[in-house]
């Protein structure tokens, strides 16, 4: 499986860009970060501290902000990996960039990273920032059986979300959609997934 990804994968590019001048608050980088350990190979997900300000207890990728000592994204998503659950970047294989994207409810601009690693990390959250890490199958994402919607209530509207829970975590929004973005790209998984409209996702950054 991981060696088709990895291969499907050729068709995005490692770039490694800087955000523009007037970008520089509003602009974050993640690690799609892929364990092969010779079998079904597993991703890399955290679940954000409680006690934060935004996206509270919500599954993120690690990653984060970029800061004016990163020489491009690719370094904010390491350090960002490194600082949030102890990462050694010399352990990652980057091999590509993801097309950028917004998260709910803030208007950054977010570019994701896919990395590989050989084996099974050790791994330690900064309790500052996260709550978890944990790992999850790339199969189990492939079974479109598992997939269910919720509601997000803001202002009096409902505007629904997929979702797809493992192991008592809630995966969905902005990491969810990468995921399966990605394994309909490499894999033609057809996960045809409903998403609310870029008018709902407004919505909630009023």
């Amino acid at each position: 499986m991981l060696e088709t990804i990895v291969k499907n994968l050729e068709k995005f590019p490692l770039c490694r860009t800087q955000p523009l001048v007037d970008q520089h608050r509003s602009t974050a980088a993640v690690l799609v970060a892929l364990i092969d350990d010779g079998e079904i190979p597993e991703i890399i997900l955290t679940q954000r501290a409680h006690h934060l300000n935004n996206h509270a207890g919500e599954v993120a990728f690690p990653g984060g902000m970029w800061d004016m000592a990163d020489s491009d994204l690719l370094q904010t998503a390491l350090r960002e990996a490194q600082e949030e659950i102890g990462l050694n970047p010399t352990l990652v294989n980057v091999v590509a960039t993801l097309p950028s994207a917004s998260p709910k409810r803030r208007s950054l601009r977010v570019t994701p990273f896919v990395g590989l690693l050989s084996g099974s990390p050790v791994l330690v959250g900064d309790p500052s920032e996260i709550g978890s890490i944990f790992t999850v199958p790339l199969s189990y994402f492939l079974d479109i059986s598992r997939y269910e919607y919720f509601d997000l209530i803001h202002q009096g509207e409902s505007i629904s979300f997929p979702c797809l829970h493992y192991q008592g975590y809630q995966i969905w929004g902005f990491t969810l959609r990468v995921i399966t973005d990605m394994l309909n790209e490499t894999l033609g998984a057809e996960l045809n997934l409903t998403y609310p409209s870029h008018q709902d996702i407004q919505l909630l950054r009023n």
